[in-house]
């Protein structure tokens, strides 16, 4: 009964580690979620399968130690086979939300099925071997039933929680192993164990690179995502980027002497002149390394500016690598966004939001009820900011947005400031165009001008949609995959955009 235990340890922590081993390369959406969960099942549907006809063919503990045994190494070469794979996997697919989906659904179907196929061979196989008697069948199978889902517990929430934060993908793919080499060991006799014991001495191989990406000055796992910090240059001409998972798009920007990147950071800088009175306190809604944090505290020294961040591990990274540490008047609250916002009684002047799990945004941070809860954090006057991805000719997120934003806000105005980003800005005080463009143009920082004289000549006004999203209905995953599908299909790849670069 041990066994079964044990067997469910490995192949739950597999599936944990499967999706760690992919985000680095096809991100964590939920397409790639889906992907690893519905092969896993598959794999393991399979395998009972297989091991229910064994076991009436053969029903013998040395074969099914064997088979077990063959698993846990399976298992511990994952770590080893899987970079040189997904680099492989991955130069040959587009840069697009269809790409993960093959790229994913490619990597774990021979990665991770073969050794959840073998797991999965366990049970039936464990069942017969325990099994007395017919009469004692529905007992022998709920007792296996039942260790084996507790082992499944186990191998969730520690390799979550607790070992891959700790010491990483690697480590806790090996040390699975170990331990499900073990379980195969108890069948097979004393000598087998050296197996089990090697797997450990594994442990001691250092992991490398991830993805050994040239440049890179940092790579890390936290328990959200993994982490990569590239340099580009030295000295003066030095430019680090932030990556998260798959390394596609870029989450923060550092520059020596400039605070300016020509990103979509940079957009979020053309907001304090909007205002009819100069703002005291901002909030920023997914903070990553501080680059706009950066920019305001150059530029708007006076305001007390708020960043939540719900990984700790990326603040700390933004303090060693981004100066985080040195920005004035900033405050970082580690929490994720709409709860930091439903819990906080602060009133902000400015609300920005700039979280991505690419390439979506979270569809909580998209809906009528968030919208409403912003406004009651707002100032008398505020306004609220949302970085929005897009594609040239295709505005259907932009304008889910907005046109959500505005059943909430009584002026809702669209800036399409980059080829792939847009902000979309809620007013809750209304006011004219031209009263707008007055501000735009009043007493801005100069670094600035350029940029809201773009932001006074290109914005557009939107009104309230006719079914605007909520938290029950926001299909805003969905809209993102046809917006890029149908962006590739039209044979474009997506290079980057920028806003123009202020001195």
């Amino acid at each position: 009964m041990p066994l079964v235990f044990l067997t469910g340890i490995g192949a739950m922590a597999t599936e944990i580690c499967a999706s760690r081993l992919l985000a680095p390369f096809y991100g964590s959406s939920t397409v790639v979620w889906a992907n690893i969960i519905g092969l896993i099942l598959a794999a393991l549907a399979l395998g009972y399968w297989f091991g229910g006809r064994l076991a009436d063919a053969r029903p013998s503990a040395r074969l099914l130690g064997f088979i077990v045994l063959a698993a846990a190494l399976l298992i511990a070469a994952l770590p080893f086979v899987a970079r040189p794979f997904l680099d492989l996997s991955i130069g040959g697919l587009a840069r697009l939300s269809a790409g993960a989906v093959i790229g994913s659904f490619i990597a774990s179907l021979l990665l991770f099925a073969p050794p959840v196929v073998l797991l999965g061979m366990v049970t039936p196989l464990a069942i017969r071997l325990a099994l007395p008697g017919l009469d004692a069948a529905g007992a022998t199978a709920g007792r296996v039933f039942a260790l084996s889902t507790a082992g499944s517990l186990i191998g969730t929430f520690v390799p979550a929680l607790l070992t891959i934060p700790l010491i990483g993908t690697q480590r806790t793919l090996l040390g699975t192993a170990a331990i499900v080499a073990l379980a195969g060991a108890m069948l097979l006799g004393r000598r087998w164990f050296v197996v089990a014991v090697a797997l450990v001495l594994l442990l001691l191989v250092p992991p490398g690179l991830v993805k050994a990406e040239t440049g890179a000055i940092y790579e890390g796992e936290s328990r959200y995502q993994f982490i990569e910090v590239v340099q580009r240059g030295s000295g003066a001409d030095a430019v680090r980027y932030l990556y998260l998972n798959e390394g596609y798009a870029v989450h923060s920007v550092w520059r020596p002497g400039t605070v300016f990147t020509g990103g979509e950071w940079d957009m979020f800088l053309t907001l304090p002149p909007l205002l009819a009175q100069p703002p005291r306190r901002v909030l920023m809604l997914g903070n990553a390394a501080g680059t706009t944090a950066r920019a305001f505290g150059a530029l708007y020294p006076g305001v007390a500016y708020d960043g939540v961040e719900i990984d700790p591990q990326v603040t700390a990274v933004a303090r060693r690598y981004f100066g985080l540490g040195a920005i004035p008047r900033l405050t970082v609250y580690t929490a994720d966004a709409r709860p930091y916002l439903q819990a906080t009684r602060k009133r902000y002047d400015l609300i920005m939001i700039d979280a991505y799990r690419q390439p979506y945004v979270p569809f909580y941070l998209a809906t009528r009820e968030f919208f409403a809860l912003c406004r009651r954090r707002l100032t008398p006057g505020g306004i609220v900011a949302l970085n929005v991805s897009t594609v040239p000719g295709d505005a259907r997120l932009v304008s889910g947005i907005a046109g959500t934003l505005a059943t909430e806000f009584p002026q809702v105005v669209v800036w399409p400031a980059l080829r792939f980003n847009g902000l979309v800005v809620g007013l809750s005080a209304a006011a004219p165009l031209s009263e707008l463009r007055r501000r735009l143009a009043a007493a801005v920082p100069a670094p600035v001008r350029p940029l809201t004289r773009l932001l006074s000549a290109q914005m557009q006004p939107r009104g309230p949609s006719a079914h605007p999203w909520t938290d029950d209905r926001a299909p805003v995953e969905w809209l993102t995959d046809a917006m890029i599908v149908d962006y590739a299909a039209r044979g474009r790849q997506i290079p980057e955009a920028s806003l123009p670069t202020t001195p």
